[in-house]
């Protein structure tokens, strides 16, 4: 693929930028108490979204991080989700919110909110930044999300085709 000459922009950087200054407003609104909200980030396309979100969140949180797969090198879901790597900390008692890049069938959220709640937090909400609502194949609600995303493959902005494009400052599809 030539760099960045077969993508069409779908979601502008100052369009991503307001959209997380809102979400973050929410997120802020929601946990006004002195609870400890720790943000569970799925790796790797999750990691842009969620460093962006966070230094718009003017309260005290922790981070941790999961490196989960379930496309490997495809365009597609391979259909079975791998922690790759789990999270450190003790979560129990804890407010959490699971931050991912992109939720299409559900599955990878219904399977990680399944997974952390076994680990007995006090809550657990989910955030993602595109929402494939037409996609969804699974029962999972997305508290949180920037933008309803058409049915194309995007890239940009911390996601990838088989590892390219991550680093696009905008979200296109390919």
């Amino acid at each position: 693929m030539e760099y960045k000459s077969d993508i069409t922009q779908l979601y502008s950087a100052d369009n991503i930028k307001n959209r997380i200054k809102e979400i973050s407003s929410e997120i802020e609104n929601e946990y006004k108490t002195n609870d400890e909200l720790v943000i569970v980030c799925l790796l790797k396309g999750g990691f842009t979204f969620t460093a962006d979100l966070i230094r718009e969140l003017f309260m005290d949180v922790r981070v941790e991080f999961m490196c989960v797969s379930s496309y490997g090198n495809e365009l597609k879901s391979s259909g079975v989700i791998n922690i790759k790597q789990d999270i450190s900390s003790d979560i129990s008692g804890k407010n959490i919110i699971i931050i991912d890049d992109i939720v299409d069938t559900g599955r990878t959220l219904f399977e990680i909110r399944n997974y952390l709640s076994k680990k007995n937090p006090n809550s657990i909400k989910t955030c993602c930044l595109l929402d494939k609502k037409e996609k969804r194949e699974f029962d999972i609600n997305i508290d949180y999300y920037g933008f309803v995303c058409p049915d194309v493959f995007v890239v940009g902005y911390g996601m990838d085709a088989s590892g390219m494009y991550r680093n696009l400052p905008y979200i296109g599809k390919i």
